[in-house]
């Protein structure tokens, strides 16, 4: 069985198709989905999602991209962060591709996080993009003994990825794996141990080669996987076994089948 680890099913081209979503996840073994949080006001939706489905989890949290809007505060997302089917906190980090200029605010809100992560005893859903030095510096500064996290969607060298499994991180590959272009990426994932690996979605974006131009959604987290299984020429029923288990060993508050 799979499980995708970071996917967008409020996102409103996803939500309006979610019995047929949820239909094709069954037919492809995708047993179970976290639905990551990118603004609070859009949290709601997010836990009313996880709350009726038991297969479905939730995260808590803001993207680094999202600016003027109201600061989430370490309080707010502790307090949501108790909920039952929140499991982690994010996504959160630093994207120093997308935005330019002064982004101490950017710093700031993903020390909140780190803060609200290490008091909630949660999990951490880390968007990094450009910003290698300072993403792990920044978890270095702030992480508390016994945090962990996933650095998610990973595009960024294999030097940081272990520097984020050495902060006791997983890394998270998504469709990107599977495009022809991406031959660092692929190399990269051929090196990393698939005990510190996860699989995702983020759908609706990156569809996975062969559907790319098309919706992405949950089911298709698969070919992730049958691509991981190509790079490191294993069974590709050692790459579900494993990041499945590495799923529930991290988000720790989610249910096993």
């Amino acid at each position: 069985m799979y499980v995708d680890s970071h996917c967008h099913l409020n996102f409103p081209e996803l939500r309006k198709n979610l019995p047929e979503i949820l239909t094709n996840m069954q037919e492809n073994q995708v047993t179970h989905a976290l639905c990551v949080s990118v603004e609070m006001d859009k949290f709601p939706e997010i836990n009313e999602l996880a709350e009726n489905h038991d297969n479905l989890f939730a995260s808590v949290g803001v993207h680094p991209d999202y600016e003027d809007i109201v600061e989430p505060t370490v309080d707010e997302l502790v307090s949501i962060g108790s909920k039952e089917k929140v499991v982690a906190i994010g996504e959160t980090g630093l994207d120093y591709f997308r935005l330019k200029g002064d982004l101490e605010w950017q710093r700031d809100r993903f020390r909140t996080h780190i803060r609200a992560a290490n008091e909630a005893n949660l999990p951490l859903i880390i968007h990094t993009r450009e910003a290698r030095e300072d993403t792990i510096q920044i978890l270095k500064e702030e992480l508390k003994p016994g945090t962990r996290g996933v650095l998610h969607c990973f595009t960024e060298t294999y030097e940081m990825a272990m520097q984020a499994i050495e902060l006791d991180f997983f890394i998270s590959f998504s469709g990107i794996v599977t495009f022809k272009n991406a031959k660092d990426l692929k190399e990269t994932a051929t090196k990393i141990p698939l005990e510190r690996m996860l699989i995702e979605t983020d759908s609706p974006y990156l569809t996975p080669v062969p559907f790319r131009g098309k919706t992405n959604d949950p089911s298709k987290v698969i070919h992730v996987a049958e691509e991981i299984s190509r790079l490191k020429n294993i069974p590709v029923e050692d790459v579900a076994k494993m990041t499945t288990s590495n799923f529930f060993d991290l988000f720790s508050k989610c249910k096993q089948p």
